[in-house]
This record gives C-alpha cells, structure tokens and sequence, in this order.
C-alpha cells in the first residue's frame, strides 16, 4: 500500500491564515463601529463642555477588559492593545497634547506613550519646569514627570513643583527602568566620558565602579541628552533607554547596567481637571506641622481613625530656614470615599498646611 503525501507547511498554514484574514477582518469593522460611537461620546461631551480625557474612566475600561479576558493572550497584552484602540479613538474626538522630559528617546517618553498610547501629540521638554509650564499656561493639556525612583528614592525637583503649583495629579504609571551603556562604536575604546542624568548615574555606580572606574562621570538634563551629545563624539559614552541606540545612532556597549535589577520609576500625569472615584483609587497630599512635640503623632491619627491606609511617607525641608518640613503623603482611596473624606477634614484641623494634589486612578504596575 502506498503511503500518502503529507501536506506541505504551506498547505497547513493557509486555511488558518485565511481564517485569521477573515478575524481581521471582522475586527476592523468592530473598531470601526467602536470608533463612530466614540464620535457620538465627543459629541456629547463637547455639548456639555466636558474634557475628553477621563483617566478614570479609561482605567475603568483596562480593568474590565483584563477582567473579561478569557485567554490565551496575557492581561498586560491585551490592555496594551486596548490603551491603542482608545488613544485612537480619542484622538478623533480631539487631539491629547502632553509634555515629557526630553529630547525623544527618554524613559518620559516611554511612560508618556504607555499611559496615553501613541495617537497623541507630545511636547518633549528641557526641564521639569518647562513641562509645568507648558501645562499651566494651556501649551499642552497635560504633562508626565517622574516622581520616584524605587533605587534612588524622591525626585525632589517633581516634589518642589507640586508643592508650587495649582495643576493636580490624574494618573500615574510605573515602568521598569533598563540602562544601556552606548557610544558611536560600541566599545569604550578611546572614551574618556560618560554622560547621563544624575539618577541614571547613581542607579548604575557599582556597574561603573566595576567595569568602567576611569571614565568621568557627567551629569546631564536627560539620559537622551546624553545620547544626543554621545552620538556627536566619540569620546562620549552615554547612559539611556534601549531605543536611544538606534534614534540617534550609537552603538550598545552594555545593556541592563542597573544596578537593582527589580529598577522602576514611577511617573505622574499631571494636568488641570480631578479625576472621578473607580474604587482602587490614590490620593495625595502635601502637609505640615508646627514645630512642637507630638505633631507628626497627631498628623497620623486621622488615618488610623478612619481606617485610611499610607502607601508613602516623607519628609522635605518647608526652605524657610526654620528647620520646618512638608510632609507628602499617599493614601489609599478617592478624596471623594466617605472615610478618605473624614480623616482629610480632620487633618485640615490640625495641619499648619495642607494640600491635596489630587485622587486618581492607581497604577497596575
């Protein structure tokens, strides 16, 4: 008897590539039904004057989404996919602008386009300042800086920023934090420097100290500075994210340099309007005290009477030369949530200061 031919790969795989061209198929004239209804959203909310970001509404959706995903795709995958389709849609009802530490290549950047997904329009900045600035004045609606690093701790600059200005906090985002050591060659042959922001340099001092103890140590705006300044000599070596190699020319010397391999940096999204409750939300606050015995105790006792959870807890000098500090606070749950609403009229008796920048959604990450 003679044995039968097998199918060819080719044979096999076109009937399940036909079927995948018809799943496409159908999913684009979903999206396509999904993006007129957006359309009607915008309508509605341009009748009412309402802004067309909600941050809580879209974590809202991701959390369904992930909630309803039956598999075999992961959570983090298909609310990535997601965050697109609603960055996109959103952007038809109108255009999401945001400020960033720049230049292009940053890990602002990368937070930036995590949170709000690609279909926005970004304004990459020189300072934190400027993307205050920016957002204050109506430049852009919203801005994303870094406000703690999970190695270095504060970014006391962010601090400072929110203590000064009237903009809240909306949203917040964590991503891992990989360093990669590049220069035009590849190698530290003839390299005599090397540059990145001064957290970048202090998150990746004991792989320096290892492997590279002779180079000179330059602190700079951004770590894409220093791409940008590396890819102009080649005495220069910088410190920056993975996609800086090839925005700008260089060449890997080094990935994943960190010191901590678990490095995160969390980002907050700043902007002008307060996000509504989604149930797992985060408030935080800026306080102090007077000078005197006891104060801080009788800062924490609204929290624990109402059954208010802390998440974080510092300290910044107050810099009115009287050895007074601002205390920044995070809780869990909305200003809005009966208890979170108790325990912050309560402080508001006792505290020499107080600021709440805002409840928003909490980070997955």
């Amino acid at each position: 008897m003679s044995q039968q031919p097998q199918n060819t790969e080719a044979q096999r795989l076109e009937p399940l590539r036909q079927k995948i061209d018809e799943l496409d198929r159908e999913l684009l004239d979903l999206l396509a039904k999904r993006a007129a209804v957006a359309v009607e959203v915008g309508h509605v909310k341009e009748e009412f004057g309402s802004v067309v970001y909600r941050p809580e509404r879209e974590q809202q959706v991701l959390d369904k989404v992930a909630n309803n995903n039956p598999g075999p795709l992961k959570n983090e995958g298909v609310k990535a996919i997601w965050r697109e389709i609603m960055s996109a849609c959103r952007a038809i009802e109108a255009t999401t602008t945001i400020s960033y530490l720049g230049p292009a290549g940053t890990f602002s950047e990368e937070a930036t386009l995590a949170f709000f997904g690609h279909s926005v329009e970004t304004s990459p900045c020189q300072s934190l300042d400027e993307i205050f600035r920016q957002v204050e004045s109506g430049q852009t609606q919203y801005g994303v800086v870094p406000i703690e690093n999970s190695s270095e701790g504060a970014i006391s600059r962010t601090l400072d920023l929110l203590l000064e200005s009237g903009l809240l906090v909306t949203g917040e985002i964590s991503i891992p934090i990989r360093h990669t050591l590049m220069s035009l060659s590849g190698s530290l042959d003839g390299v005599t420097h090397v540059l990145a922001h001064p957290q970048a340099l202090a998150q990746c001092q004991q792989w320096l100290n290892a492997n590279a103890p002779k180079l000179h140590r330059e602190a700079i705006s951004s770590n894409a500075q220093a791409a940008v300044e590396s890819s102009k000599n080649a005495q220069y070596a910088a410190i920056a994210s993975s996609s800086a190699v090839q925005k700008y020319g260089l060449n890997s010397v080094q990935e994943g340099i960190q010191d901590d391999a678990h490095n995160r940096t969390r980002f907050v999204v700043i902007g002008h309007h307060a996000a509504s409750p989604t149930q797992r939300d985060q408030t935080s606050l800026i306080l102090s005290v007077k000078n005197e015995a006891g104060a801080v105790y009788r800062l924490l006792e609204p929290f624990a009477k109402h059954g208010v959870s802390m998440t974080r807890f510092e300290s910044r000098p107050a810099r009115k030369g009287t050895w007074e500090y601002h205390f920044y606070i995070d809780i869990d749950g909305h200003q809005n949530d009966a208890s979170v609403a108790a325990a912050l009229d309560d402080l508001k008796k006792i505290t020499a200061f107080y600021k709440c920048l805002g409840s928003y959604p909490k980070s997955h990450q």
